[in-house]
């Protein structure tokens, strides 16, 4: 498995401005991960602060596991922002995916903030253990 992401990105066209605010700065943030690997499979676990499992996609095509999420950073009632250098953090993170990964089987949890991705190894790409026999 690679990661094919870089500490943080600026997306193109970053800037966005909505009625009567001032221009709002999207920063692509690449989340931290951890990625355990066993004969089995792997398991990755990805930090996602604030994010629901609505505002979350998890695809892979072609080889490659994508993540994308977004977060949700309530404001209080009655409270406006006076400086916040991310109002609404993006993330994104991309792995390309040995084809001894069994991708049709992935298993994703979203929990406090933290996505959990077990992926199995195909059965004819998990290591077997070959019987001797004396003759």
């Amino acid at each position: 498995m690679n990661d094919k992401t870089q500490i943080a990105e600026r997306e193109q066209g970053a800037v966005a401005r909505r009625e009567g605010e001032q221009p709002v700065r999207r920063i692509t943030l690449t989340p931290a991960v951890d990625v355990f690997e066993d004969s089995q499979g792997i398991t990755l676990w990805a930090d996602l602060p604030g994010v629901t499992k609505d505002k979350l996609d998890v695809k892979v095509h072609d080889g490659n596991l994508f993540i994308e999420a977004e977060a949700v950073v309530p404001t209080p009632a009655g409270l406006r922002p006076q400086h916040a250098e991310i109002r609404q953090p993006h993330f994104a993170r991309e792995f390309s995916l040995s084809p001894d990964f069994d991708t049709s089987k992935i298993d994703a949890i979203l929990q406090d903030g933290v996505l959990k991705l077990t992926i199995p190894r195909r059965d004819e790409a998990r290591p077997r253990r070959i019987e001797v026999r004396t003759g």
